[in-house]
């Protein structure tokens, strides 16, 4: 007898944060591209899950609520998904409060560098495009960009002008990451590193400090990432046998704001999914 594949995909975005699909859609999208369970994990938000459990009971998809949180350590941004905590926890309330209002703060400073590089970009063009987020960011000053003609597509809008050392970088407030790990442990959920040698990644987190990580509580690694290469996941995968770390797979979906990002591009295994509920359970 042929067995079912179960397909998990644990890390997408929505238009609470910057994704470009409402909560219900995404989840619509989810079931209709054979996912059978789907994490819906906006930055720094909680504020879609309602919508998409509602969408998920009448499509028939399990629907894990989460977050992506945006964390520094080393002074280098490393993104800490965090899966079914209490949204009303204080300290993870207090937490997510500050990250978004340095989001917002920052936006003002952005659109300044730009219009001081000669871009005739306005708040009021990041707004417009930002629509039902909770808090405008840089992905979405990167849309208002391509819609005035100033880049092709969102990858190159950083590449150019958004990224570090770029005219219209602008730092913000980051949560510290040895401190959001126990915020979001002590709330009941599970924390997972999201593709955590992406980008410059590696130079931030070696061996030793997944160790002391998994030593303040972090339950993962997501390995399977598109921003990861196969040399580069085989020693993750090592990593996490190793440390005996949850080992994920996802698509890092945000609609048409990322190309190559499908949804379920990249998925969990079963038994690692269940390793993560497992210790979801054993919190609450």
């Amino acid at each position: 007898m042929e067995q079912l594949t179960v397909r998990i995909d644990l890390h997408t975005h929505s238009r609470a944060s910057d994704g470009t699909d409402t909560p219900g859609d995404l989840v619509r999208e989810a079931r209709a591209a054979g996912l059978d369970v789907v994490a819906l994990t906006d930055h720094d938000a909680m504020s879609g899950w309602a919508e998409a459990q509602q969408a998920a009971d009448e499509v028939g998809i399990t629907l894990v609520p989460g977050l992506e949180v945006s964390t520094a350590y080393h002074h280098r941004g490393v993104h800490l998904l965090g899966y079914l905590p209490d949204p009303a926890h204080p300290p993870l309330v207090a937490a997510l409060d500050r990250i978004l209002a340095g989001r917002t703060a920052r936006t003002p400073a952005i659109v300044d560098a730009l219009r001081r590089h000669g871009i005739g970009i306005t708040e009021e063009d990041v707004r417009r495009e930002a629509g039902g987020s909770v808090a405008a960011g840089r992905p979405h000053v990167a849309d208002a960009l391509v819609r005035l003609g100033v880049a092709a597509d969102r990858t190159q809008a950083f590449d150019e002008l958004l990224n570090p050392g770029r005219p219209g970088y602008a730092n913000r407030y980051a949560a510290p990451l040895e401190e959001m790990v126990p915020i979001i442990t002590a709330a009941g959920g599970v924390t997972v590193i999201a593709h955590p040698w992406g980008r410059s990644g590696r130079s931030v987190l070696d061996v030793d400090d997944f160790a002391l990580l998994k030593d303040l509580g972090l339950a993962g690694i997501e390995v399977d990432h598109q921003d990861h290469d196969a040399a580069t996941r085989a020693e993750l995968r090592g990593i996490a046998r190793d440390l005996d770390l949850v080992v994920t797979g996802s698509s890092d979906h945000h609609g048409l704001g990322k190309v190559d990002h499908d949804l379920g591009v990249n998925t969990t295994d079963p038994e690692q999914y269940e390793r993560l509920m497992s210790l979801v359970a054993s919190r609450t």
